[in-house]
């Protein structure tokens, strides 16, 4: 006999129809693909403060007074910039990685006679492997998670730093002379006129940078973070009852659309409170966007 199932879920009964739905929606799979969508914005929330710290030095760096320090602020704005973001992701975690396990081999297998690097073999011991093989599995996917906020952050903090550096450079020198006059040291000047002034010059593009972070998050699967692109594509292919209590043909198109609305609406919201953060910011200050505020509370 069919299992009761496939009964129901053949049936046209609207009620039958909805139990299968609901069966199917709340299995254990599904909820890995609910899961990856907190992935997504926990990934959002953690890189973009580290993206914008490296930002931040990045900008320093690129207009210290230092000649070295002034070359690798603007060497590290200009390298990532200018490498594609997919070759990027693809090259930077495996050599980080690598990395990691490299200085764990050296300190924890110091007796290890063989080469590390053999052809296209990268070979360190059991004890310096990260993570471990008996790690559990969140340790897995924590490790994933950290070496992709780490490569967000170096590639996002990249465009950070150019546009902070253009903030920092758009504010009028005059106020940094006056700062100055004032008897003001530089590095008063700097926290307390530059900074506060240059985010007002600045968010427009942090604002674009923003948006295209969300956009960049599908890229997690190169990182071997199983997000929601990846669970989509998963669970939308087509299924046959040999594999699954609950067959379905391909449904990719109506897997992808629920992530389309998501999306749509994340830079929806993003965008309503940007515009309230920028109106903050421009409140007083002498551009055109705060000029505009002024005439509206003036009239």
């Amino acid at each position: 006999m069919r299992p009761a199932i496939f009964s129901f879920c053949s049936d046209p009964d609207v009620l039958d129809t909805f139990r299968w739905f609901s069966c199917y929606l709340t299995n254990g799979v599904h909820w890995s693909f609910y899961l990856s969508f907190l992935k997504v914005l926990a990934l959002l929330a953690v890189t973009a403060p580290v993206a914008l710290g490296f930002g931040f030095a990045g900008a320093m760096a690129a207009r210290s007074h230092f000649p070295p320090l002034s070359w690798l602020g603007k060497g590290y704005i200009a390298v990532v910039r200018g490498v594609p973001d997919i070759a990027f992701f693809m090259f930077f975690v495996i050599a980080l990685d690598q990395a990691f396990e490299w200085t764990r081999h050296k300190i924890l297998c110091p007796d290890w006679t063989d080469p590390i690097r053999q052809g296209n073999d990268f070979l360190v011991c059991q004890a310096a492997k990260l993570p471990l093989g008996s790690s559990p599995e969140w340790m897995h996917e924590t490790y994933g998670f950290f070496l992709a906020v780490i490569t967000f952050s170096i590639v996002f903090g990249a465009f950070a730093a150019n546009v902070l550096f253009g903030g920092m450079r758009a504010v009028p020198h005059a106020q940094l002379e006056t700062a100055e006059a004032y008897g003001m040291s530089r590095r008063q000047t700097f926290w307390r006129v530059l900074v506060p002034q240059m985010w007002v010059y600045a968010l427009p593009g942090l604002s674009n940078l923003w948006m295209v972070l969300i956009k960049a998050t599908p890229l997690l699967f190169l990182l071997g973070v199983e997000d929601i692109v990846y669970w989509a594509r998963e669970l939308g292919g087509t299924k046959t009852s040999k594999f699954t209590a609950y067959p379905h043909g391909d449904w990719r198109m109506w897997y992808f659309l629920f992530l389309l609305v998501f999306y749509l609406g994340m830079t929806r919201v993003s965008e309503i409170g940007l515009e309230k953060l920028m109106r903050r910011l421009a409140h007083g200050q002498a551009t055109s966007g705060g000029e505009l505020l002024r005439k509206e509370t003036t009239a």
